[in-house]
């Protein structure tokens, strides 16, 4: 508890509780070889200050998202920067998961995106389904990064992709601040706009691959409203094309 209390006086929120956690975690194996009889870390439940909630930045007016989508179009840095820039929209995946996207999980016949359970958070395979508008990227950029592993290699090196900070980098030499919009705020933007337009949570919510509590069911249910999804990425990409068609 001291260790965590110190922790919460530095102003964090959310290591102390890893810090519960990781212990919790050590106690449990203790226990489960004969070391120790009880977890003291499960008495700490409630002890700590909660969580507070993260903002992400993002941009959900129809009028402001246009010029976002025009500005990202025109970015005249590194190709493979400006693809993922372009595309980050049109899949809301988290960063992570879209920067390191490799070309063994793309394909383009069948429109989709199929991402290894190792590679996403919650440890589960996810597939994004690919509008016609994404399609048309990775087309673009198939002849640039197609022969390598990454679609969106570092500028350095084939052997890394492009990193969180040089994404983020980017939106903030477009004149996009802090406040306004991260690379995050993407999944926000689609999250609030499908939601606003009326579609059915349970797609929009397993599209942004927001993790099943019952593990068992979920590594089961990663093509769940998959021809309501297909349906839905559609759509909102052609959503997105007329926003930024419309923009000044």
């Amino acid at each position: 508890m001291a260790v965590a209390r110190s922790a919460e006086q530095k102003g964090f929120s959310d290591i102390p509780h890893r810090l519960v956690q990781l212990v919790g975690q050590i106690l449990r194996y203790a226990i489960a070889t004969g070391r120790a009889k009880h977890n003291i870390a499960a008495d700490l439940r409630g002890a700590l200050k909660p969580r507070r909630g993260q903002h992400r930045a993002t941009i959900t007016d129809p009028e402001k998202i246009g010029p976002l989508l025009r500005a990202i179009d025109g970015y005249p840095g590194y190709f493979p920067l400006r693809c993922a820039l372009r595309l980050a929209p049109l899949v809301f995946t988290r960063a992570t998961e879209l920067r390191a996207a490799e070309w063994s999980e793309i394909d383009l016949a069948a429109k989709e995106w199929r991402i290894p359970a190792s590679r996403m958070k919650a440890r589960q395979q996810h597939i994004v389904p690919l509008s016609d508008q994404a399609v048309r990227i990775l087309e673009e950029l198939k002849p640039y990064s197609g022969e390598g592993k990454y679609l969106f290699p570092s500028i350095r090196t084939d052997d890394k992709p492009i990193t969180d900070v040089a994404l983020l980098s980017a939106l903030r030499r477009m004149g996009y601040e802090k406040h306004e919009i991260c690379i995050h705020g993407f999944r926000g933007m689609a999250s609030t706009t499908l939601n606003e337009k009326g579609y059915n949570r349970d797609w929009i919510e397993r599209q942004l691959a927001h993790c099943e509590r019952d593990g068992v069911r979920a590594a089961y249910n990663y093509a769940q409203y998959l021809p309501e999804r297909r349906k839905m990425m559609q759509e909102y990409a052609d959503y997105l094309t007329e926003l930024k068609e419309r923009a000044q």
